[in-house]
């Protein structure tokens, strides 16, 4: 059974991981040079509920790429405002890991291998189009194409393109594949009514920061620095992706960590401003380039869904990551990558498709977060084990925990101990 995976980043990377394990011949192609995409300048892993749900991807059977992001974590178990028990993996160091292991296990990685078009033939897909030219064939497809970019949208919602990690004028713009098969995408909303939102953190090189800032970070992973008081723009907080974020101290302060550069907690921050402060006095952006001016927008293109990942209206196409919801985060598109690849294979057997239960963190967030998008207040919040509207739920419902061993035993219980290791074929 041919897996046909669309986007490389950490949902594309977790659908090839479960399709392979389960049987399948799995391709990956991924339109630029790199794996991973934007995970490739984010970094932060197990913070509040993500904790969680990393161990209950672990007690499925789908714990590879949690595996890796642990051992190259530079710290553990910090806390910064609104986050406990964070762990920071180094973003320089993680794509070749994570691509070494996809090579080891044998899926196919395509890079520089841009999908443009699909054809159909009534409600399923038969091919998809590398550039407009090469057809390739598949027996089932799984779109992790994200929702940030093009260029135009980044203009049209933002402040312009700001040369983030995703590289759109080098590599070609992302091409909603599912809107290609006809079915209509959602977007995620500001309060405003503007589309989309920003993106929520920049990088700065850390050897462009001060030696005692650069000694602070290496030893303790976090640095929090006082914004002048004409300078706090509590506004910004309204455009950001990341509502977990979205609290007066990030408003208030410069929040600092370490993950191998230094990851500015902030969409985007006037250079002038940001070297007026004490350290940053040589301070340099590396992602986004144009970190002072703007940031990358995203949720532009969601498409609808059913609870087992399964795109609505397209019988052989299944989504993970941003692409299916308005989901925060590497463990959220890790969980539902191991979901979708899973589920891709058990489509091509004629099996019924798994669906998690409610009772499980990652299930419960999948299940909310579509019944919410159907909503106009739903399409202005994100979901994240980490914060906001559904960190709140987890705590409401007692989904949260840091008992490894109560939640191995809470999966066990469901039968869904190892689900993802399953060979089917």
């Amino acid at each position: 059974m041919k897996v046909i995976i669309i986007g490389g980043g950490w949902a594309g990377c977790a659908a090839a991981i479960t399709a392979i394990k389960a049987g399948g011949e799995v391709h990956i192609y991924e339109r630029t040079d790199m794996l991973l995409g934007l995970g490739n300048v984010g970094g932060i892993m197990r913070n509040n509920g993500r904790f969680t749900a990393s161990e209950e991807i672990i007690a499925m059977g789908g714990g590879e790429l949690i595996d890796i992001t642990d051992s190259l974590s530079r710290h553990k178990n910090i806390d910064f405002p609104g986050h406990k028990h964070a762990w920071l993996y180094d973003v320089n160091k993680i794509e070749p890991a994570v691509r070494e292991l996809l090579i080891n296990l044998g899926v196919n990685i395509h890079l520089e291998s841009r999908i443009t078009d699909v054809i159909m033939e009534e409600k399923k897909i038969k091919g998809i189009y590398i550039e407009n030219k090469e057809l390739v064939d598949g027996d089932v497809f799984i779109e992790t194409t994200g929702s940030t970019g093009p260029m135009g949208n980044c203009l049209k919602y933002g402040n312009g393109c700001a040369m983030c990690v995703l590289r759109c004028p080098s590599f070609g713009p992302r091409v909603s594949l599912s809107a290609r098969a006809g079915v209509e995408d959602f977007q995620g909303e500001r309060e405003d009514g503007v589309l989309g939102a920003m993106s929520g953190s920049c990088k700065l090189a850390k050897d462009s920061l001060s030696e005692e800032l650069v000694k602070k970070l290496d030893e303790e992973g976090v640095v929090v620095l006082k914004i002048p008081e004409e300078e706090i723009n509590m506004e910004k907080l309204k455009a950001k992706v990341c509502q977990q974020y979205a609290l007066k101290e990030y408003a208030e302060n410069i929040i600092l960590l370490d993950t191998g550069n230094a990851k500015l907690m902030t969409s985007y921050y006037p250079i002038n401003k940001l070297r007026k402060l004490p350290g940053l006095e040589k301070a340099k952006y590396i992602d986004p380039y144009a970190g002072g001016k703007g940031n990358s927008i995203r949720y532009l293109s969601v498409a609808p869904r059913t609870d087992d990942m399964k795109i609505n209206g397209i019988d052989n196409m299944f989504c993970a990551g941003e692409k299916s919801g308005l989901f925060v985060g590497h463990t959220e598109a890790i969980a539902t990558g191991c979901l979708a690849g899973h589920n891709a294979i058990r489509y091509t057997l004629g099996m019924p498709l798994l669906i998690l239960p409610a009772s499980t963190a990652i299930g419960d967030i999948i299940s909310y977060a579509n019944h919410k998008i159907l909503t106009k207040e739903g399409r202005q919040n994100r979901y994240t084990f980490a914060g906001g509207d559904y960190f709140n739920r987890m705590l409401s419902l007692g989904l949260y925990s840091t008992n490894k061993e109560d939640i191995s035993r809470r999966v066990s219980k469901l039968n869904l101990n190892d689900v993802f290791s399953c060979k089917l074929i």
